[in-house]
């Protein structure tokens, strides 16, 4: 499929042009704020109240450790030797997933089955702070959105996404390329999967056997989100209301996670947080294939206005929005590294 054919479909157009409409909400917000860096204030307790360049780890370690996967952090510039060795000391075990620990939007994010894995994907990333986690099999992985005011005892959930891995099934005849190839959603991720399953490409599976293709749950990485606004309920609500308020200085984001069933997720059971975003959240329900544009729009919306709300409230309350300054400084740190070092 011809790369531009899948911007037909709104889901995939360039996270810049998609926002166009939100750039201008953002300079009217920033106006009755009085400060162009206004979502700093969001969470007091991130950097930059978690638009970019904070430490995953260091949010991790604010929540309550049964609902976090055993994690290590790697420092910059660490050998690859030494972060061979930590790993063994922690005893993590493979398959690990390996992401940057102030990254976003799925770069640099992998599942590594080995140390031989491992030792090339460090090569490709020189002088990069890591995050290594062990691996959480738990199959429904979920995007939660949260919102709380501050002073409030209580928040609420305002998106929920289901995340639909990647995936083919065989039928004893067609190679592994053809099922991708035949597969809608699979065409528009060719160019990646062509890439990744090249040695496996001419491969024929065994009829009725699946084979997941894709195991990092982003959007870029060809996983479909769906509304799972169905799943919203107060046993939920409770759930993740109980998890936040033990996390100081949080008021708004999202929560990425796996869970083995929803019967888990109600009973707040079995939950690993795989990372929690704050001000750079999105309510990843809007990617939903069958969601009109205007609709999308429509919730953007009014996230950014939750999110406005939250951060003059905690800019009342003391906390500073940070200086314009630092936040083109973070930005442009982010984007150098992208560019860089590519989409690997």
């Amino acid at each position: 499929m011809n790369k531009w054919w899948k911007y037909l479909k709104w889901e995939f157009w360039p996270f810049w042009f998609f926002y166009i409409p939100v750039y201008f909400y953002w300079f009217y917000l920033s106006l009755r704020a009085r400060s162009f860096a206004f979502f700093t204030a969001a969470n007091p307790g991130m950097f930059l109240g978690g638009f970019t360049m904070y430490s995953k780890y260091d949010i991790l370690r604010r929540i309550p450790s049964q609902y976090v996967p055993k994690s290590l952090w790697i420092a910059e510039n660490t050998p690859v030797e030494e972060i061979i060795n930590k790993i063994k000391k922690r005893k993590l075990r493979y398959p690990l997933a390996v992401k940057p620990d102030r990254g976003e939007r799925g770069f640099a994010v992998a599942r590594i089955e080995n140390e031989e894995q491992l030792r090339n994907f460090l090569a490709a990333y020189p002088a990069w702070e890591w995050l290594v986690q062990e691996w959480c099999d738990a199959p429904i992985e979920l995007g939660i959105m949260y919102c709380r005011m501050p002073g409030a005892s209580h928040g609420q959930i305002t998106s929920v996404v289901v995340k639909e891995p990647l995936q083919i099934k065989g039928d004893g005849t067609h190679t592994i390329g053809e099922l991708i190839k035949k597969d809608e959603r699979c065409r528009y991720h060719l160019d990646f999967l062509q890439k990744t399953y090249a040695s496996r490409w001419n491969e024929i599976p065994e009829a009725g056997s699946k084979i997941q293709l894709t195991h990092i749950g982003n959007h870029s990485r060809g996983a479909t989100f769906r509304n799972g606004h169905y799943l919203l309920t107060p046993q939920l609500q409770r759930v993740i209301n109980e998890i936040a308020r033990h996390i100081d200085g949080f008021y708004f984001g999202r929560f990425d996670l796996k869970v083995p069933s929803i019967e888990d997720l109600y009973a707040g059971r079995n939950i690993c947080i795989l990372e929690l975003n704050g001000a750079n959240s999105e309510p990843t329900h809007i990617y939903d294939p069958g969601m009109p544009l205007w609709k999308a729009y429509r919730d953007l919306f009014k996230h950014w206005q939750m999110l406005y709300l939250i951060s003059v409230a905690n800019h009342k309350r003391g906390v500073r929005y940070a200086p314009f300054s630092l936040l083109l400084k973070a930005i442009k740190s982010n984007l150098y590294k992208r560019k860089t070092y590519g989409q690997k």
